[in-house]
């Protein structure tokens, strides 16, 4: 017998897709857009190379996020109607599903509410000129209302918020592009600070920073690809929704950056500090408005989240696991431990670089189609997971320095390691046999 997650699933139907202008471009685009995307990027990437090398790293990764973490996830919602939790089935198992990606991606879910809150309530405080220190308490207490308030909307009126999502997204856009207007006199004059230069480093930097913030997303490709109505609406959808939007989205805060340090090099490189260099009303507006930005992605990632729980533990009532997993997300946030973007995007790419990488297999060796669920756990794809993490984290192994330069990115190389993995084990015959959906297409 076949869980309920999966005897349940119901297709979407040709009939209820669309566009994919109309979908998947607007809603990708929304999410690189969104300010925790680009925050902390340039420390890591032009502080260390020149703009134009990192600009090209950022079409490469742009490129690879949507060929390797996107197509296959998208391509197989296309084909079957069903969601990432029911085409993930084949490449984990109708057991193994639970855990992998079902649970894992409410799990990180958590984490991305986490620095969603940080974030809108540091530039809420930064809006208004008080304390934004994490722990002190005035960011306590608007952590704890924005978590709060914000996972209560994710749980009970996502709705609502789904339909001011896509005008919300050019409320980013547009203060990215005013930040550049008025930072654009110094970038002829940007230099990378003297001794700092390791164009290596940067390059490798704008890959990892890139696929680890996208990882998830990519995996739910099967549920963008849910709305495809064919495959011209997947290669669209993604070329222009993440390849071309992480250029623009990743590419206008990093010239802002350079722009801001040729004319006052002592400035900091977190995107904020480039606002707040601006200085005066258009600063604070500027911060305010971002912080209403980050409305859509702290709702949903509590609405995924609690969707996730609610899937594969029935039992729990979804309000309650969403406030349950908001709380500790809060909690993350307003002790300062979701500030560590980089590191967290590192976590993300190992988690679900593996998982990308063995669904392309399975999708390969299934004659580029959906096989339909295995039967219980499928050591195959959990073998490939378990590697592929291990090679995902080793950025935070205490290796020798001269090897740790060149274990990045490890997001990217994770996901080869699942995909070669899961390769060898299927042909090992390490893949149970495949059970028969009742309501398949």
């Amino acid at each position: 017998m076949l869980p309920d997650y999966l005897a349940k699933a119901v297709p979407n139907p040709p009939g209820k897709r669309a566009p994919w202008y109309a979908n998947t471009a607007p809603s990708y685009a929304g999410i690189f857009l969104w300010v925790a995307f680009y925050k902390a990027m340039a420390g890591a990437t032009i502080a260390h190379a020149g703009l134009v090398h990192c600009l090209l790293a950022l079409v490469i990764a742009g490129f690879l996020c949507y060929a390797l973490y996107y197509r296959v996830p998208a391509m197989l919602g296309m084909q079957t109607g069903y969601p990432l939790y029911v085409v993930g089935s084949s490449t984990f198992g109708t057991a193994g599903g639970y855990i992998m990606p079902g649970l894992l991606m409410g799990l990180l879910q958590i984490g991305w509410f986490a620095v969603a809150t940080f974030v809108a309530t540091d530039f809420i405080l930064k809006g208004v000129g008080m304390n934004s220190a994490p722990g002190s308490v005035p960011f306590i207490a608007t952590g704890l209302v924005w978590g709060l308030v914000l996972s209560w909307m994710g749980a009970k009126g996502i709705q609502y918020v789904a339909k001011i999502a896509t005008f919300l997204n050019f409320i980013p856009l547009l203060m990215l592009l005013i930040v550049v207007f008025q930072t654009a006199g110094g970038v002829a004059s940007y230099h990378v600070p003297a001794g700092q230069e390791n164009s290596y480093g940067a390059f490798t930097a704008v890959i990892a920073i890139v696929i680890g913030f996208f990882a998830t997303a990519g995996a739910a490709g099967a549920d963008f690809g849910t709305n495809s109505r064919n495959e011209s609406d997947v290669k669209w959808g993604g070329l222009v929704g993440i390849t071309l939007a992480v250029l623009i989205a990743g590419g206008l805060p990093l010239i802002s950056v350079a722009g801001a340090h040729g004319t006052n090099p002592s400035l900091g490189w977190d995107y904020a500090d480039v606002i707040q260099g601006i200085g005066g009303p258009i600063a604070s507006v500027m911060f305010l408005l971002f912080a209403i930005a980050s409305v859509p992605p702290t709702c949903f990632c509590a609405f995924i989240a609690g969707n996730s729980f609610n899937t594969m533990i029935p039992s729990v009532p979804r309000v309650a696991s969403t406030m349950a997993g908001a709380t500790v997300g809060i909690a993350l946030a307003v002790s300062g431990v979701a500030a560590n973007l980089i590191s967290f995007f590192t976590i993300v790419g190992a988690s679900f670089g593996p998982i990308c990488g063995a669904m392309a297999a399975d999708y390969m060796l299934s004659g580029k189609r959906w096989s339909g669920p295995r039967e219980g756990v499928n050591f195959a794809g959990y073998g490939a997971w378990a590697i592929g993490f291990v090679v995902g984290i080793l950025p935070f192994l205490p290796l020798p320095a001269d090897v740790k330069t060149y274990v990045e990115p490890a997001v990217l190389y994770s996901f080869v390691t699942g995909f070669v993995v899961y390769f060898i084990l299927a042909k090992a015959g390490l893949q149970p046999k495949v059970v028969a959906m009742p309501k398949a297409a």
